[in-house]
């Protein structure tokens, strides 16, 4: 079995060092997606005890999320330059470090922060985790090897809801972070002891300190605006962003060694498409979580450990299906298998239109094992897609700019429900007598995510055929 020939890769050309960077990986994969969706079935217990409202509550979720994708891109670029390993581990101390401060804070304030940094984290994790695993695994084994990934991520996201509501139930909402750190430590002991080598591809290369300083200025804008809409101050911020954004393209279409090549986006409709395709995706779904631990919680009266079960349904599917449609993708077309799995989104989303207090679980179940399905169908074939698109040199920016797709998608999806919630709720705390209100704002966002869905199935579509071999 053959490594592809690339000269930064002589020193990984064992088997031995390709199970540990696959252990290293899933692990640390496990990791973010265990504490997102954790931390949504904990929400009204946080909520409870800072006396937190709607739309504050959302910043829980949205400011780790909004500091994982300002950063990803920068540290995907560091990585190329000055080796994926290295970033990798201190961002993966980061995120054990800030589980940490997290546990103990004793204000809103500081568990914001906290989580900040956790994004900060995350954003090396992830920024460097997948182009880790491209390079130093065949072409021909790379869907495979990537949809154990996705599966790890799924596993965490299965987790997440059933453990976050028993830890939440029984020793409090602050044992979820408790449980990051031993669960960060020992990645971080195994890499440090066993994972030998270091991936670089772009040596030669100088950090675009000023494009990303744009870039960074640019989706803080778009992103922190979002949060705000309707809000006058929210479209200036959005504006401003948009500005920059055109700032950014002029910028990095000129300097000679981008943070992020915007060549690939323009030479690449394979790379351009299955990115636009990965942020529809997740614009589109992230946020059915949030909604559907609040609608269990409040409006079925489930408890935490309750909700936490039925929620378990999609990514249960998720981990489950991923590795065999990795491998899927290795043999057919991965535009195939990931528009099939968007359309089967679309149909679980647009189910949820038709959420009442009087819904059945058992439909609500049901649809959930239908998004887990779609979801798992779509994102391990699409990863595919963009990652042997491009070539060995831009790992790390391939796979940092797929993590800030996720990460903008997570933050646009969250920011609608908040935008939403503003205009449903306001700023109070969710109370019996506010339910029908709230129950109106859910059925109005899954209208929205479900439209978006379409979108992405024709963004699949037109990715067109990868040509296998071309790269890598």
């Amino acid at each position: 079995m053959k490594l592809p020939s690339s000269p930064w890769m002589q020193t990984c050309t064992s088997s031995d060092i390709r199970k540990c960077a696959l252990i290293i990986a899933t692990l640390t994969s496990f990791l973010p997606p265990f504490m997102a969706s954790s931390i949504n079935i904990a929400l009204p217990a946080i909520g409870a005890e800072f006396s937190m409202d709607a739309i504050l509550l959302g910043w829980i979720a949205t400011s780790y999320l909004l500091s994982a994708a300002v950063f990803m891109v920068p540290f995907g670029k560091i990585a190329d330059i000055y080796g994926m390993k290295k970033v990798f581990f201190i961002g993966l101390f980061i995120f054990t470090a800030s589980s940490l401060i997290a546990f103990f804070a004793p204000t809103s304030t500081i568990l914001i922060g906290s989580r900040i940094l956790q994004g900060i984290g995350s954003a090396m994790i992830f920024g460097t985790g997948t182009a880790i695993l491209v390079s130093v695994f065949p072409l021909q084994e790379r869907g495979k090897i990537l949809g154990i990934n996705a599966a790890s991520v799924y596993l965490g996201l299965s987790l997440g809801p059933f453990l976050g509501g028993l830890l939440t139930e029984y020793f409090g909402w602050r044992s979820l972070f408790l449980i990051n750190v031993p669960l960060g430590l020992i990645p971080l002991a195994l890499g440090m002891w066993k994972l030998k080598g270091e991936w670089a591809g772009a040596r030669e290369d100088r950090f675009d300190l000023t494009g990303s300083a744009i870039y960074s200025l640019m989706l803080v804008a778009v992103m922190f605006g979002f949060s705000l809409l309707p809000a006058w101050q929210g479209a200036a911020l959005v504006l401003v962003g948009v500005a920059t954004f055109f700032l950014f393209i002029r910028w990095e279409s000129g300097v000679a060694c981008p943070v992020l090549d915007v060549r690939l986006f323009k030479n690449n409709r394979v790379y351009a498409y299955s990115n636009l395709a990965a942020l529809i995706s997740y614009s589109a779904t992230f946020a059915i979580t949030f909604l559907l631990s609040l609608y269990l919680q409040y409006i079925k009266g489930l408890a935490p450990d309750q909700a936490g079960l039925i929620m378990l349904a999609q990514p249960a599917m998720m981990a489950i299906f991923s590795p065999f449609t990795g491998r899927l993708s290795d043999r057919m077309e991965p535009r195939l298998v990931a528009t099939a799995g968007m359309a089967l989104t679309f149909v679980a989303v647009l189910a949820f239109v038709f959420l009442s207090a009087e819904t059945s679980l058992i439909f609500i179940v049901a649809c959930l094992i239908t998004l887990g399905l779609g979801l798992a169908l779509f994102t391990s074939p699409n990863t595919n897609a963009i990652m042997s698109s491009v070539e060995p040199r831009c790992y790390g920016v391939g796979s940092a700019t797929l993590g800030t797709m996720r990460l903008v998608g997570q933050v646009a999806s969250m920011s609608f429900v908040m935008m939403v919630f503003s205009l449903y709720l306001g700023k109070v705390e969710i109370t019996p007598q506010y339910y029908p209100l709230f129950l109106s704002s859910v059925k109005v966002a899954f209208a929205v995510f479900s439209a978006l869905c379409i979108l992405g199935i024709f963004a699949s579509l037109a990715r067109g055929k990868l040509r296998k071999g071309e790269h890598g």
